[in-house]
Parts: structure tokens; sequence; C-alpha cells
């Protein structure tokens, strides 16, 4: 077999092999078997040829997709199938750049927290789902996300949802949301509840009575167009309880409110 022609086709080279049989290949490919036109191959060769630009191909679309931002060994396998790379290259494309460094998951699991730690607002529950969505193995994860220290980042998120609610919720009500929130972004109980704990709550008895007044008007506007009596008073009682108001606190305003 002969190459009768080699062509430039923008970033990859098209090889005729006998004026019939045509190959693309990357430069590297050309370089490492100093291919040029009216050069021999034997089937062999060819088939080599073949394997390795294929795999030169691949790393080369692997390298484009980590340019723009680190990635994770299973993103960059799930790339390479998406751009038709064959089974059988993808496992030497992956050893070589771990080899050479360009894939790591350890590294990227560290950086992927130290970025929620500056600008982030997740808990460890949370990112341990995330990275294991990225293709990271549990044992690999475990063994760097309990390396940091969350209790900051908490403290600063219910910072953010005291400053956000307070003088609109009774302090019972947004002490529940604070930890609700905190919980759902990843925090474990104990971390919610150390949190609360150590946030000022400024709302004093007069600014309570407010709120509580106000609700109060809300839900009687809602309800004595269905009820009154008792049936009335128990409904709005329910009310404000769910609301977070104190028992005492909502007895006493019902009772100089009906």
């Amino acid at each position: 077999m002969k190459i009768s022609k080699i062509e430039k086709k923008k970033r990859l080279y098209l090889l005729e092999i006998d004026d019939s049989e045509r190959l693309y290949v990357t430069e590297d490919t050309i370089v490492k078997y100093m291919l040029s036109k009216d050069k021999e191959l034997s089937a062999d060769e060819l088939a080599e040829i073949r394997e390795f630009a294929q795999f030169s191909y691949g790393k080369n679309l692997a390298l484009y997709f980590i340019s723009f931002q680190v990635r994770t060994k299973k993103q960059v396998r799930d790339y390479l199938l998406k751009n038709d790379i064959d089974e059988a290259s993808i496992a030497p494309i992956l050893k070589d750049l771990e080899d050479n460094n360009w894939i790591n998951d350890a590294k990227y699991v560290e950086s992927f927290l130290r970025q929620n730690a500056l600008s982030g607002d997740k808990g460890p529950q949370v990112l341990r789902q995330k990275l294991m969505q990225k293709g990271i193995s549990t044992g690999l994860i475990d063994q760097v996300i309990d390396q940091f220290d969350y209790f900051p980042l908490a403290v600063k998120l219910g910072q953010k949802f005291l400053d956000n609610y307070q003088g609109r919720l009774p302090e019972k009500a947004l002490k529940d949301k604070i930890t609700k929130s905190i919980l759902t972004k990843g925090f474990s109980y104990d971390t919610a509840k150390a949190v609360v704990g150590s946030l000022h709550f400024e709302l004093d008895q007069e600014d309570s009575d407010a709120l509580l007044e106000k609700e109060l008007d809300k839900q009687h506007r809602k309800f004595s167009k269905r009820y009154d009596g008792y049936q009335l008073q128990q409904k709005l009682f329910a009310a404000l309880y769910r609301k977070g108001f104190d028992p005492d606190a909502i007895n006493r305003a019902l009772r100089e409110y009906l």
C-alpha cells in the first residue's frame, strides 16, 4: 500500500491510500510515523497508524476540553464518547492525561471545595452529592471533604438569612427558617443549631407584638368570611401558631382582638 496523497484539512490531515482509502490523522501522527506522499505501508503499519491517529485525535480533543476549565476523569470520558472516540482508545488517553497531570480528580476535589469556601454556600452533604455526580469516587471525596471547616461558611449563610428576614418573622419562625435553610444547603443539624445559637436576634417585644397584630389582621380577613365565634378563634390560633408566634402571645392578642 502506498500513500497517494496528504492534504491539510484545518486541524487534521487527509491521507489517501492507493488513491481509494481515506484516513484522517493528526499532525502528531504525521510526525511520529514520518508520513509522506508515496511512502509504502504494510497492513500492520496502517493498522498501527489508525490506532495512534484515533488516540492522538482523542487526546487533542480532551486537551481542548480541559483548556476551558478543570475537568474530572468522568467528564473527559463522557466528552470523548460524545465525540465518537473509540472505547478502546479512551482508556489509554485517560491514562496519558493522568500520568501527565492534565486530569487529577484529587486536585479537582480540593479546588472545588476551596472555590465553595471562597464564594459558594454549600455544606458537605450537598458538596458530596455534586462531586459524586461528576464521577468522583466516594472514597476520594471522603479523603478530602472532611479536611475543610464548614462552620464559618454556615455562619455567613445564617447571617444572610437573618439580615433578610429579621423584623419580618417572629423569632421562633425566624430561627426555624434559618435552621431549615442551612440544612437545605447541606450542613448538618448540629451545625445549623450551633449557627442559630451564635446569631444575634434583635426583635424586641414591641416589634413582635406589631408582627403578630399584622398577621392577625391578615388571617382574620381570610377566616372571618367562613367562620365565627369559637371556630373562628380556633382557626386563627392554629394559623398564627403555624407562623411561629408564641401561644401565650396569640391568646392575649385574640382576647383583645375578638
